[in-house]
């Protein structure tokens, strides 16, 4: 093959010039000087510091009372045997406490239940649920994904099959002030769009909670899954060991010093896994409810952007770094081998 031909060969197998293919196109080639960066820490902190005191302050205005109560309603004979308590059908459940209200509680006052050490992110937990046959009654025997609550033991479907909906809380409380009882509110405390798309108008429970070990709460099975806001709340999993679900609203004024007094039926089995119970009231702000982090994380990394602001301006505008020694470049030229 001659030299020519060689030559033609390569060049016909070469790309077509362009600035993609040479990689000419334009680019933005930031230099941070320190003038850049010592703005960009200043605009940061400038910004973030208001918004975490305007956060902190909203999230110190939301009044929260906490009360923890599955030791305090085992009755004495029981206190150390809460499993052997909670499973025993005929031991009266009732349980009644007192607590004050700090400062008045503007409504609507939220009530939560919050358990611990309940791991609901559990990789067998979530996935035992059939999110098909909750929203077509067609699919009421789709029970592949729900073991070991997916059939009675009679192999009839379970409608909502699977651990978390058969683990539904089931505690429930009344409240009352100075003789007088609270009514609570519980609709609307789902997200509109799981009653929308994720459970049906037209399936209704099924053989729950009819046959072998009882998990937690029983259905209406008069009433449609997406109207059972309890438990459309219960099937939203959560995330951490620790969390708080809605379990409904009272929607008067709470005034400062009221005495509340909570009946509670303590039915739901937490002490099998050392879990723990409480009770919630909070207000809510306009960031939702109290959460100091996310006012005290605002001010950190502004107060940090300001403290490294300052400390750019010191080093390299009142003290700036020399360009370069011309006595260091001759004396480093005189060295042997150089």
């Amino acid at each position: 093959m001659s030299e020519d031909h060689l030559s033609s060969k390569i060049k016909s197998r070469r790309p077509k010039y362009s600035q993609f293919s040479q990689q000419e196109l334009p680019a933005l080639k930031l230099i941070l000087t320190p003038g850049y960066v010592i703005t960009v820490f200043i605009i940061i902190g400038v910004v973030f510091i208001p918004i975490g005191l305007v956060s902190l302050f909203a999230s110190e205005n939301v009044v929260e009372i906490v009360d923890r109560y599955d030791a305090d309603c085992l009755p004495p004979d029981y206190k150390q045997k809460g499993l052997e308590f909670i499973q025993n059908t005929k031991a009266n459940k009732s349980c009644t406490k007192k607590f004050t209200v700090p400062k008045q509680m503007t409504s609507p006052v939220f009530i939560y239940y919050q358990l611990e050490n309940f791991y609901q992110n559990h990789r067998r937990y979530v996935k035992s649920r059939e999110d098909k046959q909750l929203r077509n009654p067609k699919d009421g025997g789709q029970i592949k994904l729900c073991h070991p609550q997916g059939e009675t033991e009679d192999k009839k479907p379970i409608v909502p099959c699977g651990l978390i909906a058969w683990s539904l809380f089931n505690d429930t409380y009344g409240f009352s002030v100075q003789g007088k009882d609270l009514q609570v509110n519980k609709k609307d405390i789902a997200w509109g769009s799981d009653k929308k798309y994720k459970f049906g108008s037209d399936v209704y429970p099924k053989n729950f909670q009819e046959s072998g070990k009882i998990g937690g709460a029983k259905l209406n099975s008069t009433i449609p899954l997406n109207e059972q806001e309890d438990l459309i709340v219960w099937m939203r999993t959560a995330a951490l060991p620790t969390f708080r679900k809605l379990y409904g609203r009272i929607e008067e004024d709470l005034q400062a010093n009221d005495e509340i007094t909570v009946v509670i039926q303590n039915n739901y089995n937490t002490y099998s896994f050392e879990g723990k119970k409480s009770l919630v009231l909070s207000t809510t702000s306009w960031i939702g409810g109290k959460n100091d982090i996310l006012g005290i994380t605002y001010i950190a990394i502004g107060g940090i952007s300001l403290f490294l602001a300052i400390s750019f301006i010191l080093l390299y505008v009142i003290k700036p770094r020399p360009l370069g020694d011309p006595s260091y470049l001759s004396w480093n030229k005189n060295q042997p081998g150089r």
